[in-house]
């Protein structure tokens, strides 16, 4: 019941001793996350310790893959760094990099997806709240007490989406979450999950959450058509953006009809998707689509 990531996952924190690290690193743990180390080249051979488990911190991320066989990590360097974060990652041969850091120039992300993609290194994000599998594990900053685990797969660009649809749906439960992250370059794709959660035999609905601007929802949409079976509910924020203004994390820009919401949910209709005008909207239709009768076709 997983893509990604499951309780198998073995997984390092770049930046693990900062702030940010150190509070979500904890959260993890409670989530029942296997985190086997932290990396900081300053801090090499200490131990923190969280609570009832002592982590140790490596100087490199090769180190810390040695010594404990991780094969993922979340990054929580500032943006000047994460790229070499990155770089080094998938030079360790870390299959999954979760990049949670915000602000990093789009060309350090352009080189570092690249990078890691030659190196067959999966990035999720960057400017993501990270991947769940809820009862499994947690790799980055998602709530871990909202949901359970279920049959439902989300993707979502939206951090504060995700969480929305997890607890309106925190019945059901999810199979996996994932925030790809909406700057205008990621590691992994809407389609790329939507690829994923196809082929995992316990997720039977999938929630797909996009954003005004670039046409990323679009070719989503396509790939629904010609490649999903399972049903698809999705949800595009953004319906009261001004045209031509630079719209939030995303920088996401609307120009004419190109990048509009109402053009994305246009898309994603014809493509057999149905598509909420508000979070609570879309939940209930997830609702409807699960209760309806098995081997219902998509409208």
């Amino acid at each position: 019941m997983a893509i990604y990531l499951t309780k198998e996952s073995k997984v390092l924190v770049q930046g693990m001793t900062g702030s940010e690290g150190m509070k979500h690193t904890r959260r993890m743990l409670a989530a029942g996350t296997n985190v086997v180390g932290g990396v900081n080249p300053r801090k090499a051979g200490r131990t923190v310790d969280f609570d009832d488990r002592a982590v140790p911190v490596f100087g490199t991320v090769a180190e810390g893959v040695r010594a404990t066989g991780a094969d993922v990590t979340v990054v929580f360097v500032p943006p000047a760094f994460a790229k070499a974060a990155v770089v080094e990652a998938a030079d360790a041969g870390i299959g999954l990099a979760v990049v949670i850091t915000e602000g990093i120039p789009v060309h350090d992300s352009v080189a570092f997806t690249t990078y890691a993609r030659e190196r067959g290194t999966r990035v999720v994000g960057p400017n993501c709240p990270g991947l769940i599998t809820p009862g499994q594990s947690n790799a980055g900053i998602i709530p871990a007490d909202i949901t359970k685990p279920g049959r439902i797969g989300l993707v979502s660009k939206s951090g504060t989406l995700t969480y929305q649809l997890m607890y309106e749906l925190r019945d059901i439960g999810f199979s996996t979450c994932v925030g790809i992250g909406g700057d205008p370059v990621v590691g992994t794709t809407h389609i790329d999950c939507l690829a994923a959660f196809q082929d995992d035999p316990d997720t039977e609905l999938i929630v797909l959450i996009g954003e005004i601007g670039g046409d990323a929802e679009e070719r989503a949409a396509a790939y629904v058509r010609e490649h999903v079976t399972k049903p698809v509910v999705g949800y595009i924020a953004g319906f009261t953006a001004p045209e031509g203004k630079t719209m939030g994390h995303a920088g996401a820009i609307v120009s004419g009809s190109s990048g509009t919401a109402q053009a994305k949910k246009s898309a994603l209709e014809a493509a057999g998707v149905s598509v909420g005008s508000t979070p609570t909207e879309t939940a209930k239709l997830v609702l409807a689509r699960l209760e309806a009768r098995p081997g219902e076709q998509r409208q």
